[in-house]
């Protein structure tokens, strides 16, 4: 257990068909009540905890994080939190170009931002809330100014949706400093139709860039990173490619889940969780907290994507808005 991703809201503005289809995530959906949340001070003590036990990264996550008022604040206490070397946040980019420079000063390390295609319509289509391009660009380069660079940028890949952009966005981003990481489309929840003949496969997008641009590889960072890295053979920065439907990694698995009203889940693709909002309502001490942490990750047998690709039926696992990415 080294990266503890935290869930701060299960709200989005954005309703991405792969993610929260507006046919199931509409008008009438029931989000948390504000008291079921966990307060900033609640999610401080188990990062702490967590810290303890040999996390030393936290990603913020939603939803869209951005959404949670308040959140430099919790920046603030989170990056007061001994041991924690790395705080970034995952965010959709359309609010970031207001809140980049207070969260950075905060102590907000880095971010990454999702953007699925470079083409506006196709990225309006896909986040079904008529968001543009611009708004999401313009927040990433007023992110890397104010100091939370290099960003990187995740683009989910659905065949048939955006794969004619793929080209497109590596053109956009190559040279700029920024890290472009394709994601393979993946069966997240139960309410976005996934089916494997939309997954357009690692290999797919790495031949179809290295025809165009060279690719050599480049050592993983460390154990437990999702994305395989190349560089580009001229130089001019590199991309990455997370191919967790064709070729799973649970075995390097360093995650642990924490969802916006406390549940803990050692697996994005999960159906239960554990409950540390009850123990810690309760009034119990922190190294009770340690403790439940070590329990649950000890016990953890979750390797989904290695079952999926065995054949094994019947999983439904928890939405991803849920937990976050």
């Amino acid at each position: 257990m080294r990266d503890l991703r935290i869930s701060v809201t299960d709200r989005c503005n954005f309703r991405c068909t792969y993610c929260m289809p507006k046919e199931i995530f509409g008008r009438e959906y029931e989000f948390m009540p504000r008291d079921q949340l966990l307060t900033f001070e609640e999610i401080t003590q188990i990062a702490t905890a967590a810290a303890g036990l040999g996390v030393d990264k936290i990603r913020i996550t939603g939803g869209e994080p951005l959404m949670r008022a308040g959140l430099p604040e919790l920046v603030s206490m989170l990056a007061a939190v001994d041991g924690i070397e790395d705080l970034t946040m995952t965010t959709n980019g359309s609010i970031l170009a207001r809140k980049a420079e207070e969260l950075a000063d905060a102590g907000l390390n880095r971010v990454t931002v999702s953007l699925d295609s470079i083409d506006d319509a196709t990225f309006r289509a896909m986040n079904d809330a008529d968001f543009g391009v611009a708004g999401v660009l313009d927040g990433i380069e007023t992110a890397a100014a104010s100091g939370l660079g290099p960003v990187k940028i995740n683009a989910v890949v659905k065949r048939g949706v955006n794969d004619d952009s793929i080209l497109d966005m590596v053109e956009h981003f190559r040279g700029s400093g920024h890290v472009l990481r394709f994601i393979e489309y993946m069966d997240v929840g139960t309410t976005n139709g996934w089916r494997l003949d939309d997954v357009v496969s690692a290999s797919e997008i790495h031949g179809l860039i290295a025809a165009r641009f060279p690719l050599e590889p480049v050592e993983a960072a460390y154990r437990g990173e999702v994305a395989t890295r190349y560089r580009f053979a001229d130089g001019a920065g590199e991309i990455g490619i997370i191919a967790s439907v064709t070729a799973p990694f649970c075995g390097d698995c360093t995650r642990l889940r924490l969802s916006a009203d406390g549940s803990a889940y050692t697996c994005l693709f999960a159906s239960t969780g554990s409950d540390l909002r009850a123990l810690i309502r309760s009034e119990t001490d922190d190294d009770s907290i340690a403790e439940a942490l070590g329990a649950i990750w000890e016990q953890r047998s979750d390797r989904y994507s290695e079952q999926r690709a065995e054949g094994t039926d019947g999983w439904e696992p928890i939405e991803m808005s849920y937990i976050g990415g």
